[in-house]
């Protein structure tokens, strides 16, 4: 309500009171305010009318100083009049919890409504906004915003139940905490966390907010136990900043509580839970060959989620170096993959000395892998060692033996695709190499193609089974188009390497079908097609200039046709012998799968022609224009064989051990004993092949595998070695002669067998090295973090009791080669090796591993490799030594196992002399 003076006002009409008003509204047009000048305009007239009513005898007046400028009352003289009226001068006041407050208790929940506090003892949890405590005692002051939490003694007096504080992904284990939950500062004592493979512990931690802690006297390290560590760093002050960042002042090492000289006079180690690009430090050392050296620097980019790069070098004060690509890829549910290139410049002794020699390596890995997921009817695929034949001999960075005594290299990259049609079609398209690397031949196709329409069975229904002859008729159709390339490591990828390309198409089609024969035979019969495409061909003659036989190459398309018969015929035949329910062997049971087949293969004679031999032209040869091609070339002489075959299996009914079963066991006695051999009707001479036998078994629950086969030869041979027609027996040997035979034992044990235990370890192959040890263990000098024995390398805590224990774990592979050669009447062994490996466990944290062998026909030991591994939890230590052979070195390594610490080490070793070739 307007309170006037009235010794300040003079009469005012009520015409002159609308003026105003009018203008007041006017004004208010123009502004946002517009709503609030009409309240107040109705609240103001309602004041004068009051007014005017009690003081009927009066004017309603305006002070004299004002009455100049009554025209002109503003909006902000109403708007204050109406604010006076509409406020409220009492404030409202906040709640003491801001949230919900869950907590629990084992003993007491106590709650002071006088000191507004809230306290849990024993087990006590309290749930409130976005942390977790779990503590021993816990004290909530809602007054003040504060939580107070502490340990508690047990009945033997000693301090338990650490409090446990989480918020978010940050949990830290204290003695005791002070937090307030509103500023989120707090003050720690002996707080314990873990930031990725870090343990940090400091006796007094200050947190300013979410993303800061401040920390005093901290010691962090990489061990299981943080509180006695088997080594830390001690630094004096430390700012923390999770997931990110410590930086550190003065910092030293300690190991096992004595400190050591080494220190920095601050640090900054990087706490990203992505992985973060960086230098690689070298390796430091030296060898007799090459001088000293520094190998496997260089840098690390993380250059996304998906893939990153390590680009590693070495350098040798003799001028020799070498380059290193590593990246790996993967995208989940996809793919994935790895890319390794190497480069190495190696130097032999000095210019101008006889024995200088110089050579560049270098080796191409890569492996892809497709998630079946990723896509059902296509898949690419692809494994690649390729490189040159002597990288893995001749490499300083790589000793890796099993690679180094292999002698093939060989590498695959395949792309298939499936056509959901009917019938349905399958499509591949693949690139192969293989390379020897003693004799530096390589091998390629690049690429080969292949397509396939699945079987048509034309005179089947669409619905029932197929049964009969006419039924399981069928045909299908095979194409297979190659490009294959022969060349030699010195011409890998040159223009020399292109020009021998021999390429070609073959076209299949085969027709089948399968029916029984008086119920027990099974007959399958059927034909071939063949058509093969060809893009050079070659011509035979005689040079009367050179006065030689010259071939030559004929560019252009040219094909020939063939086809040929099959039949076969086969079943099964079941032998028992039972001894008797109340022996130990019950029963034997004999399977028996004789087979035989017949091939029918005509003379294509119209692809021959004929070249004279020499320039009289009276004395000619034959032959075809298609010799040589990557499919073969039409034969001219027809071909009417019978095929033999028989194959046999034993197998024991054995009563078990355990008297509780009843049922008998089974043991298989021989798992497969086979005879082959073969009759040629159209031959004019020796008809029958050799027979071959090959059979196989396993002993001792499978832990002794042998495999034999041998060749047997019905015909003598002559003075030259040559096969004769002339029976061996008539010849005045045996019925059949031997030309060879070879035997292999594989014997593998370990304590877990033993203990009834499955023997899960398997080790991956390195570069195309063995699978087992008898090699021995590769060592990649690049990555020593990487344990040698792959068993359990966790690091946990061994209790006192099994220091003592009387179960040594060990493992033991023997294997044994033999080989006997008789084509010639020679009578002799070829090689007969033993080769054994094993790993035993000395101690629960030292282990030893060999790898040895003797050759009975060189008389001498094989290659022989000692092992030795001490687990020292956090770190790792090992020796391995190589005393004798071409391979002869040593190295031992210390070093932290952590990746995040891998640079903190020391190696030293003695590589092998090698000379380069």
């Amino acid at each position: 309500m307007l309170n006037f003076d009235e010794k300040y006002y003079v009469s005012l009409n009520r015409q002159k009171l609308s003026q105003i008003f009018t203008k007041i509204v006017l004004k208010a047009l123009h502004t946002n305010l517009f709503h609030i000048v009409l309240l107040s305009i109705f609240l103001t007239l309602g004041n004068l009318k009051s007014y005017s009513q009690e003081t009927p005898s009066k004017s309603i007046a305006i002070p004299a100083e004002k009455q100049k400028d009554s025209v002109s009352l503003g909006i902000s003289d109403v708007v204050k009049v109406t604010d006076t009226v509409k406020n409220d001068s009492i404030k409202k006041k906040k709640p003491l919890l801001e949230g919900i407050v869950k907590r629990k208790a084992v003993d007491y929940e106590k709650i002071d409504q006088k000191k507004k506090q809230l306290t849990l003892y024993n087990q006590a949890e309290l749930y409130y906004k976005d942390f977790e405590l779990k503590s021993g005692v816990i004290v909530f002051d809602y007054e003040k915003n504060e939580v107070y939490a502490g340990r508690i003694k047990d009945s033997v007096g000693n301090l338990s139940q650490r409090p446990v504080f989480k918020q978010g992904n940050n949990v830290i284990e204290p003695d005791s905490i002070r937090f307030n939950t509103k500023t989120k500062k707090a003050l720690v004592w002996n707080s314990r966390t873990t930031q990725g493979e870090f343990r940090v512990k400091a006796e007094i931690s200050k947190r300013e907010n979410d993303s800061v802690y401040f920390m005093k006297n901290a010691r962090f390290t990489t061990s299981e136990n943080i509180d006695d560590p088997e080594y830390y760093f001690l630094a004096r002050k430390i700012k923390f900043v999770p997931g990110k960042k410590v930086v550190t002042g003065l910092t030293n090492m300690v190991i096992a509580d004595v400190p050591t000289p080494l220190g920095l006079p601050f640090a900054y180690f990087p706490m990203s839970e992505k992985a973060v690009s960086g230098f690689i430090i070298p390796t430091f050392g030296d060898t007799r060959q090459q001088g000293y050296f520094l190998q496997n620097g260089g840098y690390y980019f993380a250059l996304s989620d998906y893939y990153d790069l390590a680009v590693l070098g070495d350098y040798y004060t003799n001028g020799s170096y070498a380059l290193r690509f590593e990246s790996s890829y993967a995208q989940r549910y996809r793919f994935g993959g790895r890319v390794n290139i190497r480069f190495e410049n190696q130097i032999f002794s000095e210019k101008g000395f006889p024995d200088y020699t110089k050579s560049r390596q270098y080796n191409i890995q890569w492996s892809h892998s497709q998630d079946q997921k990723a896509n059902p009817t296509s898949r690419l695929s692809a494994s690649v060692n390729m490189g040159s034949s002597q990288y893995f001999r001749q490499s300083m960075n790589q000793v890796n033996i099993g690679s180094s005594m292999n002698n093939n290299l060989s590498s695959s990259i395949s792309y298939s695709k499936t056509f959901q049609t009917v019938p349905q079609v399958n499509m591949s398209l693949t690139a192969t190499h293989s390379q020897n690397t003693n004799s530096e031949q390589i091998d390629m196709t690049l690429p080969t193609f292949q397509a396939s329409v699945d079987r048509i069975f034309p005179f089947a229904p669409k619905d029932g089974v197929k049964k009969g002859l006419f039924k399981n008729i069928n045909l299908q159709y095979n194409i297979r188009g190659e490009n294959r390339i022969r060349t030699t490591d010195s011409l890998f990828f040159k223009s020399e390497m292109f020009r021998d390309a021999k390429n070609g198409f073959q076209h299949s089609i085969p027709i089948s079908t399968n029916f029984k024969l008086f119920k027990y035979f099974s007959v399958t019969t059927g034909m071939n097609y063949n058509e093969v495409w060809y893009f050079k061909t070659i011509q035979k003659g005689y040079d009367s200039f050179t006065n030689a036989v010259e071939t030559k190459e004929v560019s252009g398309f040219d094909a020939f046709r063939t086809y040929n018969f099959n039949a076969s015929i086969g079943t099964t035949i079941y032998g028992t012998f039972n001894f008797g329910e109340d022996k130990k062997i019950q029963a034997i049971r004999h399977v028996m799968r004789p087979s035989a087949s017949y091939g029918y293969t005509p003379s294509f004679g119209r692809y021959f022609e004929t070249y004279a031999l020499d320039a009289t032209g009276t004395t000619y040869a034959e032959y075809t224009r298609f010799e040589g091609g990557i499919f073969g070339s039409p034969g001219k002489n027809y071909s009417n064989n019978i095929g033999m075959s028989l194959s046999n299996t034993f197998e024991a009914k054995v009563r078990d051990k355990d008297e509780t079963k009843t049922e008998p066991k089974k043991v298989m006695l021989l798992n497969n004993l086979n005879f082959s051999t073969s009759y040629n009707v159209a031959a004019d001479s020796l008809p029958w092949s050799p027979m071959r036998v090959t059979g196989g078994t396993a002993f001792f629950d499978n832990k002794l595998n042998l495999n034999f086969g041998t060749t047997l030869d019905p015909y003598a041979i002559d003075n030259s070695g040559r096969r004769i027609e002339k029976f061996n027996i008539d010849n005045g040997g045996s019925l059949f002669r031997m030309t060879s035979a070879n035997v292999t034992i594989n014997y593998s044990l370990t304590s877990e067998q033993l203990a009834g235990k499955e023997d899960t370890d398997s080790q991956t192959a390195l570069n195309g090295g063995r699978t087992d040890d008898l090699f021995g263990r590769g060592v990649d000098l690049s990555d020593q973090r990487q344990s040698m024995f792959d068993k359990d390398e966790k690091g946990t805590e061994q209790k006192d009791s099994e220091l003592y224990s009387l179960t040594i774990p060990w493992d033991l592979r023997l294997a044994y080669s033999l080989t006997y050669a008789n084509n010639n009447r020679e009578s002799k062994i070829v090689s007969n090796s033993v080769m054994m490996s094993g790993n035993i466990d000395i101690t629960p944290r030292w282990k030893m591993g060999f790898s040895s062998g003797y050759d009975f026909v060189n008389k001498g030991v094989t290659f022989t490799q000692l092992r030795f591994e001490r687990d020292l939890l956090s770190w790792r230590m090992d020796f391995n030594w190589v005393p004798i052979g071409t391979y002869t070195s040593w190295g031992f390594f210390i070093g932290i196992k952590s990746s995040v610490l891998s640079d903190i080490k020391w190696d030293k070793r003695s590589l092998p002399d090698r000379r380069l070739r």
